[in-house]
């Protein structure tokens, strides 16, 4: 008999797609495999009306995912890996991470519109976002707006909002690039930690042969130097702080971090490179001197 492979998934078309993309990789490699997609709605997906740093930060994105994960219920489990908390339960390994989309934030405004009417408020779903943004426009309204993208779009197409500021990545997944206004450069706007990489999880033991043409060493490096700066500064998503790694050739890493007081008052960006092999080691000491230093 085939081989049949369980994948979790939050239900949103998104995240659907996601899957998707990881179980096409899954059936390329291994055509002898099958694979089922199992979606669940997760306590992040069901509370809309407070912002996720008042209701327990981005594990509410992964609980119910990790759960089934443990119960033998899903053999794998598929994330956008901005969304995984810090500290991952140990006996769900991260098995796989995608190749890196487009990782930058974006200005979406109400369709058909040309000109960003900025005195009306600009939807945000992060702290990170919002202090950055803060910095770039001082007269910005900025209101917090939850919901998957589909759920965004209609709140500011309907006229809530006079904009939205949103990952490219999901447009692009979501086939919406014509939805971008504008795309904010990294020195605008520090992307979060992991944004465009897709996280794939799994049990401890499982084989891991299946996912070879999927996972991406390069993102992999990235990410880990990204999430060992948010780490050592003990962030989540009530937390602005932010980290973005690139590789300026095979060996080397570039990495960029923001570090924000805690009453909020104070900011500071510092880029450092390092070696590739010490990317987390190099992340996880500058994050501990910027916070030194304050």
């Amino acid at each position: 008999m085939n081989r049949v492979i369980r994948v979790g998934s939050r239900e949103s078309r998104l995240a659907v797609i996601q899957s998707d993309m990881v179980m096409d990789a899954i059936r390329e490699a291994e055509p002898a495999i099958s694979t089922e997609l199992v979606t669940m709605k997760t306590t992040g997906d069901r509370i809309l009306d407070r912002t996720l740093d008042k209701v327990g930060g981005k594990g509410l994105f992964v609980k119910e995912l990790d759960r089934a994960l443990l119960a033998g219920e899903v053999d794998l489990t598929v994330h956008s890996m901005k969304d995984l908390p810090a500290e991952l339960d140990p006996r769900l390994p991260l098995v796989a991470v995608s190749r890196r989309e487009t990782p930058y934030d974006v200005l979406v405004l109400p369709e058909g519109c040309q000109e960003w009417d900025k005195s009306r408020p600009v939807g945000c779903a992060s702290a990170r976002r919002t202090i950055q943004l803060q910095a770039l426009y001082p007269e910005l309204e900025i209101r917090p707006v939850r919901g998957n993208i589909q759920t965004r779009l209609r709140k500011l197409d309907s006229g809530e909002y006079g904009a939205l500021v949103l990952a490219q990545a999901g447009l692009h997944r979501l086939g919406l690039d014509s939805r971008i206004h504008r795309v904010f450069s990294p020195e605008e706007l520090i992307p979060s930690a992991c944004q465009g990489i897709l996280a794939v999880q799994a049990r401890e033991g499982f084989d891991t042969a299946c996912l070879r043409t999927f996972h991406d060493a390069d993102a992999f490096a990235c990410a880990m130097a990204e999430r060992a700066f948010i780490r050592a500064l003990d962030g989540g998503c009530s937390s602005p702080v932010a980290a973005f790694a690139r590789l300026t050739d095979a060996d080397t890493m570039q990495l960029t971090g923001l570090y924000v007081s805690d009453d909020r008052t104070r900011t500071r960006v510092e880029t450092i490179s390092c070696p590739r092999a010490d990317g987390a080691d190099c992340a996880a000491e500058l994050a501990k001197r910027m916070k030194r230093e304050g």
